[in-house]
């Protein structure tokens, strides 16, 4: 362990452990690294803060994970959880599922977006390779097979960035007038921007096509 990076913060919990279960532990662990990794990266916390914030000994983090590596490698792979819904989800209701997310997912401040865990330790080149991985087989892979049309690839990473870009604006950049607006404002927005991407090749765009091909 580095000591430099062991340091204590000043936003960390007051130090005191707490009992938990070894299913609780591993919860409590994984919370607090989530926090720590997504605010300050890889590199700029250490196992003694996650451990601190988590309440338990530090010794916790290597008895459950092995390595300080091996828990980033935890908290890096819930990224691609958030976006099980778009394996099943009606193409129609992917618009109103993105503004659920937008409208409804906590704060920077409650939970870090879980793209920051990744870009915030950008110097890792594995962490920019596995964000990559994540984003091929979620969305130029798996979801591109629900398009119907041309360039489904395409559409398909194109319709991650509106995600992506949409909830860090909203939730962790909080750009005015993003921020403020209504769920339904968002909405009526992204149907008319998602549609096109979604409904490609449909003769009509807006029917119900491109449930798989």
């Amino acid at each position: 362990m580095n000591p430099a990076n062991d340091r204590q913060r000043g936003d960390a919990l007051p130090s005191r452990v707490r009992k938990y279960d070894a299913a609780g532990t591993r919860t409590a662990l994984l919370s607090a690294a989530t926090l720590r990794f997504a605010r300050y990266g890889y590199d700029g916390c250490g196992v003694r803060d996650i451990a601190k914030d988590a309440g338990v000994d530090a010794a916790l983090v290597y008895r459950y994970f092995g390595s300080k590596k091996a828990l980033f490698d935890a908290v890096s792979g819930k990224t691609i959880s958030v976006f099980e819904p778009l394996d099943h989800l009606p193409l129609d209701e992917v618009p109103e599922w993105i503004c659920e997310i937008v409208s409804k997912a906590p704060t920077e401040e409650q939970a870090p977006h879980p793209l920051l865990t990744k870009l915030r330790s950008s110097n890792r080149e594995e962490s920019l390779g596995r964000l990559r991985e994540d984003i091929a087989e979620v969305f130029s892979e798996r979801f591109a097979r629900r398009l119907e049309g041309e360039d489904a690839e395409v559409r398909a990473e194109l319709l991650g960035a509106w995600l992506m870009g949409v909830t860090l604006m909203r939730l962790s950049i909080r750009s005015p007038a993003l921020s403020s607006a209504s769920h339904d404002t968002l909405l009526r927005y992204l149907r008319a921007s998602l549609d096109p991407l979604l409904n490609a090749g449909c003769p009509e765009a807006g029917n119900e096509c491109g449930e798989g091909r």
